[in-house]
């Protein structure tokens, strides 16, 4: 790619373009759509990057611009970029991390695997969970740190897997375990499988093996049919994770743990406090720059009801909980 337009949009205008995106064969060539948020949790603010093999005319940007509502008075960015491999270059800009037990890295950063790492080969893809943010790498060092302190778990459930990293780490630390791994959104259903391939983690029902399924929240018959969960992770954002609250509280085991992350700071006070008002408790915390970790147990019930199975209602109309 030698060209670059740039345009602010919102979040929803910046989904709509690719799933609505029939308008691009329009265009000849078809250039290369990225978006990405430049405020977090700012749904306002956002951008698009169309990428051109050779200089775009001005119909082809007025098209896009035409997409983008909130871009109508602004300027687009026009920028010719050297001759490089864009995707690679932007890959050597990462560095593997290091969480826990846990080696991740991509094709082009892979260097030497310290000794008695478990390597995981993500590729920075359409799907958020490279390890590098500090909400995954946080949840890596947490699972690790369970591990390590003898936990044992036989069903998991990673609610919002992104690109599945957090479903492989739970399934490497708890081989026989049976785990679920949803995302509200089928093309990280569709990374999470292509990885699972790569890194030789097995998809199915089974035992040891990873059963996938798109879903918004706990809404999946995969998802309430496995319940009640002795450990559920989600790593997805923290107005989600309080609507989802009810339907998390279902699905959990009494004495069974949640790891919660993609909060920051200033938000961990109202989440701790809308899943303690349904029984949770903190058991540890950690936090890495403004990004923390909970992990809160389901506190055992001492009465004579039996435990409700999750039936799969969530106070979430269908939205977004699993990507950035």
């Amino acid at each position: 790619m030698s060209w670059k337009v740039t345009l602010p949009c919102t979040r929803q205008e910046a989904e709509a373009l690719h799933d609505e995106d029939d308008w691009l064969e329009s265009l000849d060539p078809i250039p290369s759509v990225v978006a990405d948020e430049v405020e977090a949790f700012n749904d306002a603010k956002w951008r698009i990057e169309a990428y051109f093999p050779d200089k775009p005319s001005k119909a082809a940007v007025d098209l896009i611009q035409s997409r983008l509502p909130s871009a109508a008075k602004a300027e687009p960015v026009i920028a010719k970029l050297p001759d490089e491999d864009w995707v690679v270059l932007s890959q050597q800009g990462l560095t593997p991390v290091c969480a826990g037990r846990f080696y991740v890295h991509t094709s082009s950063n892979r260097g030497e695997v310290p000794d008695g790492a478990v390597p995981l080969h993500i590729e920075a893809s359409r799907a958020f969970g490279t390890g590098g943010h500090e909400t995954t790498s946080g949840c890596l060092e947490m699972l690790d740190k369970l591990k390590r302190q003898g936990k044992r778990f036989e069903f998991i459930a990673d609610i919002g897997t992104g690109t599945g990293l957090l479903a492989f780490a739970s399934c490497h630390l708890w081989p026989r375990a049976y785990l679920t791994a949803s995302d509200i959104d089928p093309v990280s259903v569709d990374v999470t499988r292509d990885n699972a391939l790569l890194n030789g983690y097995p998809l199915g029902m089974g035992q040891g093996h990873i059963a996938l399924c798109a879903a918004s929240g706990t809404d999946h018959p995969i998802i309430q049919q496995r319940a009640p969960y002795d450990l559920i992770i989600a790593n997805i954002l923290a107005g989600p994770l309080i609507e989802l609250a009810p339907s998390l509280v279902q699905i959990t085991r009494d004495g069974g743990a949640l790891i919660l992350a993609g909060l920051l700071n200033t938000q961990a006070a109202a989440v701790i406090s809308a899943y303690r008002k349904l029984g949770f408790r903190l058991q540890m915390r950690s936090d890495t720059g403004d990004w923390p970790c909970l992990m809160l147990i389901k506190r055992t019930r001492y009465r004579w009801e039996r435990p409700s199975r999750a039936d799969g209602r969530t106070t979430q109309p269908p939205g977004d909980f699993g990507t950035w």
